[in-house]
């Protein structure tokens, strides 16, 4: 690790994440850095540029990496915001260490590459499980969240006994109640992006938090072995999210309680439209039933999502990769009517909506596979 002019001489260390990951031998990801004995006047006379809002938090003047000050931290309040700081110069690498969630999160290395590991976080690692650092862990409700993110992208650890008990316990206490929707969201997000979602959506039912933080939620063993089967195609986090909500009635209320983005939400609404259309159908095709689908699903508005919602239901139904790309191709047909050509043919203003749709169903008719 090189030493530029703005960190010289001060006490770095990288913490955290990458600190885990090169471990493990992944990708190296952004790099969380510490700095022990500084004050903020330090930092700023260094040109750090100061971001932080609850704790002194710097961005280096030139990588724009983000560098915070060792601190300790004290209950103060309730849910994840509940916390006090403090970042004094006298505050140890070991006491911000400390106050981390997992032991495998709590491992700092020095500029010349040597570890600080003073809760046994690498054994862990080697052991593959994930363990809570000590009782402050049940004092921040969104450390639920993450151990279940990482149960999702970490697919061969367990989580330590003595961590689900602290987990359940917090459950029990009304702690996990208050976590913000904002929050649940992003940490449900980034879990469904992983390799194996249904290991996330687990660790939520055993710990009883799933039902506290997302009620509406209706989860089986089907719908979470379809999540992963669409995580491992790769596709994108809106149908991954519709997925999820198959076999939830409550769309809306979910949607709404968690403040999911509109194209998730979006999604989710309209995949069991396209699924039962479909199944419907089956072979015995007709324009203005294939042309009723499209309408629905806005996609004249929208070509791309149709096309996101086909692949999805293509992984969820079995439907062949020839089914798929025909509905596309369908599509595809009714876009390249020409709309304004059409209703230049109308008898009257108010017929233009009506022979424009009767053109998109003649073309329709001459793609569509004869009986």
């Amino acid at each position: 690790m090189s030493i530029d002019h703005a960190t010289e001489g001060l006490q770095l260390y990288i913490v955290g994440g990458a600190v885990r990951d090169a471990l493990l031998g992944l990708p190296a990801g952004d790099r969380d850095w510490v700095i022990v004995g500084a004050t903020p006047e330090l930092m700023a006379a260094r040109g750090f540029i100061p971001v932080g809002g609850d704790f002194p938090v710097f961005l280096h003047p030139i990588t724009k990496e983000e560098y915070a000050l060792a601190r300790t931290e004290r209950k103060s309040g309730r849910g994840y915001k509940g916390f006090t700081f403090y970042t004094g110069a006298e505050v140890t690498l070991e006491e911000d260490l400390k106050r981390r969630d997992l032991t495998v999160n709590a491992i700092a290395q020095s500029m010349t590459g040597e570890l600080v590991d003073p809760l046994n976080g690498a054994a862990d690692l080697s052991a593959k499980i994930l363990r809570h650092v000590g009782p402050a862990f049940e004092e921040d409700p969104v450390r639920i969240l993450r151990l279940a993110r990482f149960m999702a992208r970490f697919t061969e650890f367990v989580v330590a006994p003595e961590t689900l008990a602290l987990c359940r316990k917090m459950v029990a206490s009304g702690e996990v109640d208050a976590l913000v929707p904002e929050r649940v969201w992003q940490e449900l997000a980034r879990g469904l992006m992983s390799a194996q979602p249904s290991r996330m959506l687990a660790l939520l039912t055993e710990v009883g938090a799933a039902n506290r933080i997302m009620p509406e939620l209706v989860l089986n063993p089907g719908v979470q072995a379809l999540v992963d089967r669409v995580a491992q195609q790769g596709l994108p986090l809106a149908s991954r999210y519709a997925v999820l909500c198959l076999d939830t009635p409550e769309l809306k209320a979910l949607a709404t309680r968690l403040r999911v983005p509109s194209d998730c939400a979006d999604m989710a609404r309209l995949l069991p439209v396209v699924l039962t259309a479909v199944a419907r159908l089956g072979n015995m095709l007709r324009a203005e039933a294939v042309l009723s689908l499209i309408e629905a699903c806005d996609a004249l508005r929208k070509p791309e999502r149709f096309d996101a919602l086909m692949r999805t239901a293509c992984y969820v139904d079995d439907m062949s990769r020839a089914t798929c790309e025909a509905w596309q191709s369908w599509l595809h047909v009714v876009l390249a009517v020409d709309a304004g050509a059409a209703a230049r043919l109308a008898s009257a203003p108010d017929q233009i909506k009506q022979t424009v749709r009767a053109a998109r169903l003649a073309a329709l008719q001459e793609a569509l596979p004869s009986e």
